[in-house]
């Protein structure tokens, strides 16, 4: 393995001699490897499998296994890789872009690195630009893959089903789109169990048109959004809701520590305004969260003090500078709440669930790969965000397409008129034309002036993928002139003369038979392809002494890369081919970018069809693309730049939602969190080591929003400092933690802890993606304050998700101390496990279901009073009849005569 050390360390100029090196030490095994049988061959898998296991490493068997796959492409496709493709496969298991000219089989040089690394069983992701490609080629080369003994999946939009994602992923082989897999990730960690999660890691990818998916689409995210209006209809009910509610009464305030404590008499109220039995039952929802947030709007934001209003948009006021703070918005959903105070449209119709970048995306692989015609000039992008090397590997045999210079003219209906009179002698004469377009809008133009004309073609919409793919195999027959956007033609050769498999299965399809299924069908397919492929050999002959294909190209794309991609389409494995770009000064990329030259021209008295000839105007072209090529590049760089900051949170938030799945035991971390809650209270009320200094009414309810509590002013004020307040308080504040534990089991007690802790993370993991996202929209406005944007960014965005991660560790102790337990009771059905209310309001008399007071029917038993009924002494389909004992109000006096609330006796379950 000399040759493999070699090429490791070897530098950029190296790399593709060291890869030229290792075809011949995989042509040399090539007899053996004809010498075997089918069986023979495909038991060579098992085999290297073993070998990985006994310590042997994927580039020990690179030789071996790329010698086992060309043998096998040989039998099953058809196709022998050539030595190029043996290059740019070894170059693409190594972890390198490999930029292979279009038409040097890009799909079947994927084959060698995906079999190797395969083998691994860590799971291969093929990722493809759209969704015909993926399931052509999983389809194609997955039958080489699968006759080899690998296992092939397939996601593509449509099935969103866990257990069938599940399933695709867990092949060795899986073909995709990049949004998919993306939003696959994304959905992964937005799953309520580890049996929902469908991706099982990220070992290795192949990115097919690399260029395209991690440079040109990676200026926009990907988002997984939902709709608004639920929530925002909550919080202009809690706004209505607590304007009803009277200060000292229903709630206690402390304006100069801003804090807002609910009384027992303000949380009745609101349960009876929403119609809910318990507040904390709505983990979901996190009702308790809104009620807190919509007092705090009410008593402690005042407007044209702390906020303005402005075309009808809540604008924070500075306190210090009395300025608007633009793009600013106040977290854990106080914006909203102010906006539903004052009666204003709460911002964003649609609410940020989850994003990430595809750079962030990709950058999640422990081994990434790509392959692509034109990379080189993105090559310095791609190793800087990705790490990735680009090497240029060599066509299998010299380009013969001939480059014409750019005909440049003053107007665009004269350059149309140009194209127009060279497609109809190019159709005249037979020679086949592919004709590229920058939108749809344009070709549409100039398909109309061909029609005009009376000149046959095909116009192709970038969005038709299975169209596409059909009529661009024909591109190449003669007399065919196809008119296209730029994403047409990409991974489908165009094969001159035509291809005789494609018009066969057409004709077959036109009878109403399928040649791939049905005897009928199949027998007419074979019956017609010999006849088509002896039709394509002729026409073949024909197109080459024409010249082979020609491309015109209507105008420059911003980008140079792409303009090489369209041009690429010709000239495939030493075919003749032409192209030639037609532009004119009205062309966008000039009319915004060269605008000198363009001027200078103008004022010549030049007519609109005589082409211009100037060194000039063609510097000035680009000059134009490299402009765009630039801004693009900054565009991406400044995603990539504000998305670390996300990416780094999303990592945490991400990493704590797979501990919780994994059945994290969160006992020690709920104390803890409960000992942090303790300690903010007394910091907030008890301020100084004496009593008389200490606001101990607001204490007392602030309490109470965490644990209920028996303790009085009197209690609180007879201790002698903080530290005894402190013992004081985690005394009670654990006694009931662990009454309730006892009470639940342990096991109910962690599940309502996992499933309490998933549900606030995502609530105000979703909030803070609201917030960020506002709060990038005016970040750069800071400037002007001359103040560094993305530092702004990034020290906002550290405090926001700072203060999120302590919100959610506050919600969890309300939650977790509070939640009640419903039990699921079907007639003639065993009960099922206890599980926690986690979806709005329940209805106790709802069918099968009730809730279950353990303590109170325990205690009541005792004491010889009536307990409320069992669960299953109704029928599962009858309402239940609330008794005394169900009517009772939380905080209402028990039905026992004790005196103490309801609440704390008999309903303290």
């Amino acid at each position: 393995m000399g040759v493999l050390d070699k090429l490791l360390r070897a530098g950029e100029g190296r790399k593709v001699r060291a890869l030229a090196g290792l075809a011949p030490d995989i042509g040399a095994l090539e007899p053996e490897m004809q010498a075997l049988s089918d069986d023979e061959l495909k038991a060579k898998t098992p085999e290297f499998r073993q070998r990985l296991a006994d310590g042997e490493t994927l580039d020990d068997l690179l030789v071996e296994a790329f010698a086992v796959v060309r043998e096998a492409a040989s039998r099953v496709l058809g196709q022998r890789h050539y030595d190029v493709q043996l290059m740019g496969g070894a170059a693409l298991h190594f972890g390198w872009v490999a930029e292979m000219k279009t038409g040097e089989g890009k799909t079947l040089v994927s084959t060698l690195p995906v079999y190797l690394n395969g083998l691994t069983g860590d799971g291969v992701h093929i990722i493809t630009v759209n969704d015909y490609l993926a399931t052509r080629d999983s389809e194609w080369m997955g039958q080489l893959h699968r006759w080899l003994g690998l296992t092939v999946g397939l996601v593509v939009p449509g099935n969103n089903d866990p257990a069938h994602k599940r399933a695709q992923y867990a092949c060795d082989i899986t073909y995709g789109t990049n949004n998919e897999f993306g939003f696959d990730y994304l959905r992964d960690n937005m799953a309520m169990s580890k049996e929902a999660k469908t991706q099982r890691g990220h070992a290795y990818a192949i990115v097919d048109e690399v260029d395209s998916i991690l440079i040109d689409e990676a200026r926009t995210p990907l988002i997984i959004s939902g709709r608004l209006a639920d929530a925002a209809k909550l919080y202009y009910k809690f706004a209505s809701v607590v304007r009803g509610l009277t200060r000292d009464e229903d709630y206690e305030v402390d304006e100069e520590k801003r804090v807002v404590a609910p009384t027992e008499e303000g949380v009745t109220k609101v349960e009876s305004a929403l119609g809910v039995e318990n507040l904390y039952d709505a983990v979901s929802q996190n009702l308790v969260h809104q009620f807190q947030a919509a007092l705090k709007a009410k008593e402690l934001f005042k407007r044209d003090k702390d906020y303005l209003i402005q075309n009808g948009e809540v604008k924070i006021v500075d306190e210090f500078t009395g300025r608007v703070l633009e793009g600013r918005r106040w977290s854990e959903g106080l914006h909203q709440a102010v906006e539903a105070k004052e009666g204003v449209k709460i911002k964003e119709e649609n609410q940020t669930l989850a994003t990430i970048t595809l750079q962030n995306y990709f950058r999640l692989y422990d081994k990434l790969a790509g392959m692509t015609g034109t990379a080189v000039t993105e090559a310095a992008e791609l190793a800087s965000t990705y790490d990735l090397q680009v090497v240029p590997i060599p066509t299998h045999k010299p380009l013969a397409r001939l480059d014409d210079g750019d005909l440049i003219y003053k107007t665009e209906d004269g350059k149309y008129g140009a194209v127009v009179e060279d497609l109809a002698e190019r159709y005249d004469t037979g020679q086949p034309v592919l004709v590229g377009t920058i939108s749809v809008e344009k070709s549409e133009k100039l398909s109309r002036l061909l029609e005009k004309r009376g000149i046959p073609h095909e116009v192709l919409n970038a969005k038709q993928h299975f169209r596409e793919a059909e009529v661009v195999t024909q591109a190449g027959r003669l007399h065919s002139i196809t008119v296209a956007t730029n994403m047409a033609g990409r991974g489908v050769d165009i094969l001159l003369g035509g291809n005789p498999e494609g018009l066969a299965e057409k004709d077959v399809r036109a009878a109403g038979l399928d040649p791939e299924d049905g005897e009928e069908g199949t027998a007419r397919y074979q019956e017609l392809l010999p006849g088509y492929k002896a039709e394509c050999k002729a026409e073949a002959a024909k197109v080459l002494e024409l010249g082979g294909l020609y491309v015109l190209a209507t105008e420059r794309h911003d980008s140079r890369r792409i303009d090489n991609q369209l041009r690429g389409r010709s000239g495939r494995q030493g075919d003749p081919g032409e192209s030639r770009f037609y532009l004119s000064l009205e062309d966008d990329l000039m009319r915004l970018f060269a605008t000198g030259a363009m001027n200078w021209v103008m004022s010549r008295a030049l007519p609109d069809d005589v082409p211009i000839e100037a060194k000039m105007v063609t510097k000035a072209i680009e000059r134009a693309q490299t402009t765009v090529e630039q801004r693009n590049a900054e565009i991406r760089k400044n995603v990539l730049k504000y998305d670390e900051v996300m990416n780094e949170q999303r990592k945490v938030i991400y990493a704590r939602r797979d501990e919780i799945l994994d059945a994290a035991d969160l006992r020690e971390e709920t104390l803890q969190n409960l000992a942090e809650v303790v300690d903010e209270l007394i910091e907030t009320h008890c301020d100084g080591d004496f009593g008389e200094e200490w606001d101990v009414e607001t204490l007392l309810a602030d309490i109470g929003t965490y644990w209920p509590t028996d303790l009085s002013e009197d209690d609180l004020r007879a201790v002698t400092g903080t530290d005894e307040v402190y013992d004081t308080l985690m005394a009670e504040a654990t006694a009931h933690y662990e009454a309730r534990e006892e009470e639940m089991g342990e096991e109910t007690m962690r599940q309502i802890e996992r499933q309490v802790a998933l549900r606030l993370i995502d609530q105000h993991w979703r909030e803070h993606l609201s917030d960020m996202d506002y709060l990038q929209e005016g970040i750069n406005l800071r400037a002007l304050g001359q103040k560094d944007p993305l530092v702004e960014w990034q020290r906002e965005g550290f405090d926001m998700f700072g203060s999120m991660m302590k919100s959610i560790a506050r919600d969890h102790v309300k939650y977790v101390m509070h939640v009640q337990v419903v039990v699921e009771d079907k007639k003639n059905e065993t009960p099922a496990p206890e599980s926690m209310t986690t979806s709005g309001p329940t209805d106790p008399s709802e069918s099968g279901t009730n809730r279950v007071k353990a303590a109170a029917m325990a205690q009541a038993q005792a004491e010889g009073l009536e307990a409320p009924p069992e669960a299953d002494e109704a029928p599962s389909n009858t309402p239940m009849v609330k008794s005394d004992w169900d009517k009772t109000p939380r905080n209402a006096p028990c039905p026992c005569g004790s005196g103490k609330k309801f609440k704390q006796c008999h309903g303290a379950a």
